[in-house]
């Protein structure tokens, strides 16, 4: 399974950016999807996880409100539309699958990842 991320930039504080991920497996309808981010000498942490069907998303506190998961199993492709951006938010957005769960937090529990898109966020 390989995972293609786009979507990264510059955007400024209170702004929205959407990032895209698309996805070459034929099991994508049964690959729990997530979102994580990662910033220089930190651990990558979660960001935002959707089910199977789409039909149960879940979210870092730090997000909740902010972010919004999404996906869309014909086309095989999962977006994280970002809104009220942050500084804090600075940093390298992976998408990642997983073949272990229907849906998980977990980072041990993704088996697929993206190369990654950077997103930065001005004050």
């Amino acid at each position: 399974v390989q995972l293609q991320a786009s979507g990264g930039g510059l955007v400024e504080a209170g702004g929205s950016r959407r990032l895209s991920c698309v996805a070459s497996t034929r099991t994508f309808s049964t690959t729990a999807m997530g979102w994580f981010r990662q910033v220089p000498g930190k651990e990558r942490e979660f960001v935002a996880g959707i089910s199977w069907t789409g039909g149960t998303t879940f979210y870092a506190d730090s997000v909740r409100g902010r972010f919004t998961i999404s996906r869309d199993n014909a086309e095989n492709t999962v977006a994280l539309q970002m809104n009220s951006l942050k500084p804090e938010d600075t940093a390298v957005y992976y998408c990642a699958g997983s073949s272990q769960a229907t849906m998980t937090d977990r980072l041990g529990m993704y088996d697929y990842w993206g190369q990654g898109t950077l997103v930065t966020v001005s004050s």
